[in-house]
């Protein structure tokens, strides 16, 4: 089966003019898409599902903002970017709102979010390459060709990087006073 195309651009152009069937149509096109995006970017169904809503909304109440018709497709990309980092950036800090039908004890919550903490605070330790390196490798789950593209490194120096990251944080979560040190 052939992937659906994204919108065409007069489409697009008539939506930026303000035509009311156009933005309508626009968004129900770009729909699978978005979804595409999210599911491939998020951490999680859930986070996928509500970034790709709330990218679809952004593009409803702000395509009259779009400059060039052309860059619709990367427009979108960096909207659900953002919403799938605003999700994991709010789930480290442990203001993440609870799912409906899940349940979670009072005690259980407060250890999550001591461990959210915790790991937060060893990723903030990290030199800032080696930071960029396992957030886009290991939260916003990129793959090794990519975070190292994006980058500008080779791939031994994006693995090099990625694999020093990762122990430092595994040391600094082995051994608590290595994180009260970097706290004074």
């Amino acid at each position: 089966m052939a992937e659906a195309s994204w919108p065409r651009e007069s489409l697009i152009v008539a939506a930026q003019g303000g035509d009311p069937v156009a933005v309508a149509a626009l968004v129900s096109d770009s729909h699978p898409h978005v979804q595409r995006f999210a599911r491939s970017l998020c951490a999680s169904p859930e986070d996928a599902e509500d970034s790709a809503r709330e990218a679809l909304i952004i593009l409803y109440r702000k395509i009259g903002t779009l400059r060039a018709s052309g860059a619709l497709v990367s427009w979108m990309f960096r909207i659900v970017r953002n919403e799938c980092l605003r999700r994991v950036r709010r789930a480290l800090r442990g203001d993440a709102p609870v799912r409906l039908g899940t349940m979670v004890s009072a005690e259980d919550d407060v250890m999550q979010r001591l461990e959210a903490q915790r790991v937060a605070a060893a990723v903030a330790e990290l030199p800032a390459d080696q930071r960029r390196v396992l957030i886009m490798r290991d939260i916003q789950g990129y793959s090794g060709r990519a975070v190292a593209a994006a980058l500008g490194l080779s791939t031994p120096a994006m693995k090099s990087r990625l694999h020093r990251a990762r122990a430092t944080v595994r040391q600094l979560l082995q051994d608590p006073s290595l994180l009260e040190q970097h706290d004074r």
